[in-house]
């Protein structure tokens, strides 16, 4: 850093030094605003802005009455693209791992039927999937394939590549539609993210095209409280 960096960047980049140094570990309460600010020599709003930032970015968290502590940042996705959820957990350093809960063949019900834009009973491509960072699961995705336009689908080794990946490869992807949800998941769903009963989650309805094609329909299931979404727009 130079004397030009911003006293507030400046105390960030300290406590991030010493977060990713492992000085303060996972969950390690932080030295208070006020000595940070005394230490630096600066105005205690400088230095609530540093912590604020951080707060926002992941790194803190702060609990009333007991003051701000260290914590593990939330998995996040972007929301207004199709990224591989894989590649997303590997370039934040972690591992990556999935089970694969179902995969078959099926009859469309009226739900899915309309979501995917086929008749009533017809064939229809089913797959579960739970992904996991760090062994923690993150993300249950239930996802239905429009076999007409990815007949192989099925006999994908989604161990070793996700469904998304798989699609972009085979049908590349053109729109996308979105709705976000804050929901409580089913007991089943509940049980493969290991979350309590009543917790939380938010539900990503995913519809994804390919040349005015409509190739998938997913849920994606994440735990609210170890999962965020990010959406970013450019103006101008």
């Amino acid at each position: 850093m130079t004397q030009s960096t911003p006293l507030y960047q400046q105390i960030k980049q300290h406590i991030l030094s010493r977060i990713h140094s492992g000085e303060y570990p996972l969950y390690q309460q932080i030295p208070p605003e006020q000595t940070l600010a005394e230490q630096f020599s600066v105005s205690r709003m400088t230095a609530h802005k540093a912590i604020r930032d951080l707060v926002q970015e992941g790194y803190l968290v702060r609990r009333a009455g007991l003051g701000t502590f260290v914590t593990e940042p939330k998995a996040e996705s972007p929301l207004a693209d199709i990224n591989n959820i894989a590649d997303e957990v590997r370039s934040r350093g972690h591992s990556y791992s999935n089970s694969v809960i179902l995969l078959e063949n099926r009859r469309a019900d009226e739900e899915i039927a309309l979501q995917m834009g086929m008749r009533l009973n017809a064939n229809v491509y089913h797959s579960v999937i739970v992904h996991k960072e760090n062994g923690v699961p993150i993300q249950v995705e239930e996802r239905f394939v429009n076999p007409v336009l990815v007949p192989d689908y099925l006999s994908c080794d989604f161990s070793q590549m996700t469904p998304n990946a798989f699609l972009v490869q085979n049908c590349p992807l053109s729109d996308l539609e979105h709705i976000v949800e804050a929901r409580v998941a089913p007991p089943l769903i509940g049980e493969w993210l290991k979350v309590k009963p009543d917790t939380p989650c938010l539900l990503v309805s995913r519809r994804t095209w390919s040349l005015h094609q409509l190739v998938s329909f997913a849920r994606l299931w994440h735990p609210g409280d170890r999962y965020k979404l990010r959406s970013t727009l450019k103006l101008g």
